[in-house]
């Protein structure tokens, strides 16, 4: 079953009429290859698996591989050739320009950076994760919250295929995606390091409990944090820091980035079993961020909190002006002294008060409680 993902597939073939290389990342199993192949003529020859040792054997020559091919030209699994964006330069610059290059991957952190330093001027960068709110029936909801955004785990035909599928997806993750990658860290300790951020879950991210519980430096602790995020699994929220004589926290908030894996890693196997864990709200709250992200228009995301107590649990940047959003599985959000406190500190432009009922409304000047199912309409939670 392929669901339609209409707002991707506008943005990848926008920016593939704008740029000679369109770097599309995402985690695993997410679709990147089911969306390629939906702008790709299948039966155009410009397809590349490099996960295929065929294909690979076949990049060990990659100009006689490329340079000849016309039209759209896909490389998916890129982070298992790093050295091709040089050559991408070269056929990037070509005139006229007979092929244009799709890049699929799977981490983001060296990819990025190799990508942006290479093919200055040429690229651009898309990203991508699971189904969101304005890709699915709005009465899936509660079990895209549930059972996550990858596209097997909520299709699965039913709860036991779900959990099955999101636990091999964590395993094959530690036991053979991040080897071949290059990573040297043991599959064992990496599933405990997973496990133990999971229990961290909206929490402001400190290394020294869990390297203490590892038996391992804080910069090692650090290095599995970040190769976790360059996975694209994790999500490290930064602080926003405010001219402001109080006393603001520096240290990132962690997120598991899909719902989904969240559970399963916390042992949640059903929704009454996440109806009665502790992590109930921190796990609602890091969905409806992620529903945010995806559908908002931004150019920079954090969140804001001071040693005081007083907290924003998202702040987007977007043409100039400050945006607040606190995400709060209530009946009936009200507005709290840090929503007051940040109106008055921050020069917040609006907040929202996402949760999970069906009405809006506002809660003050500039402050209005606005629906999670908002969000199937992207660009609507700061306009009625």
């Amino acid at each position: 079953m392929i669901v339609d993902r209409p707002r991707l597939l506008n943005a990848l073939r926008t920016a593939l009429g704008q740029r000679p290389v369109v770097v599309l990342t995402g985690p695993r199993q997410c679709g990147k290859t089911t969306l390629a192949r939906q702008i790709l003529d299948p039966a155009a020859p410009g397809y590349f698996d490099l996960e295929d040792p065929r294909t690979r054997a076949l990049f060990e020559e990659p100009m006689t591989a490329l340079e000849r091919l016309t039209g759209l030209v896909v490389i998916d699994e890129v982070q298992r050739v790093p050295d091709l964006f040089p050559l991408l330069r070269v056929l990037a610059d070509r005139r006229p320009l007979p092929a244009r290059f799709l890049i699929l991957g799977s981490a983001s952190g060296a990819l990025l950076r190799q990508s942006s330093e290479s093919l200055a001027g040429r690229v651009e960068h898309l990203r991508m994760g699971g189904f969101t709110l304005d890709e699915i029936e709005v009465q899936r909801a509660e079990a895209l919250w549930q059972r996550g955004g990858f596209p097997d785990a909520l299709l699965a035909p039913d709860e036991e295929a779900s959990v099955r599928w999101r636990r091999d997806f964590i395993d094959t993750l530690v036991e053979r995606d991040l080897p071949q990658w290059g990573v040297r860290v043991s599959t064992t300790a990496m599933r405990r390091f997973w496990s133990m951020v999971a229990h961290y879950h909206g929490q402001v991210w400190s290394n020294a409990d869990p390297a203490r519980a590892l038996g391992v430096s804080e910069p090692t602790v650090r290095s599995y944090l970040d190769l976790l995020t360059d996975a694209l699994v994790l999500r490290q929220l930064p602080p926003w820091h405010a001219n402001l004589r109080k006393r603001q926290v520096k240290s990132p908030k962690v997120y598991v980035r899909d719902s989904g894996l969240l559970h399963e890693l916390l042992g949640i196997e059903d929704h009454s079993a996440l109806l009665y864990h502790p992590k109930l709200g921190a796990s609602w709250e890091g969905f409806a961020i992620e529903q945010v992200l995806a559908t908002e228009p931004h150019t920079e995301a954090s969140f804001w909190a001071t040693h005081q107590g007083a907290e924003i649990d998202l702040l987007l940047q977007h043409r100039g002006k400050l945006f607040g959003v606190e995400c709060k599985r209530v009946d009936a959000p009200r507005m709290t002294p840090s929503i007051r406190i940040a109106l008055a500190d921050l020069g917040l432009e609006r907040i929202a008060v996402v949760y999970p009922g069906t009405r809006r409304y506002a809660l003050a000047d500039r402050v209005e409680a606005v629906p999670l199912a908002s969000l199937a309409e992207p660009g609507r939670l700061f306009d009625a």
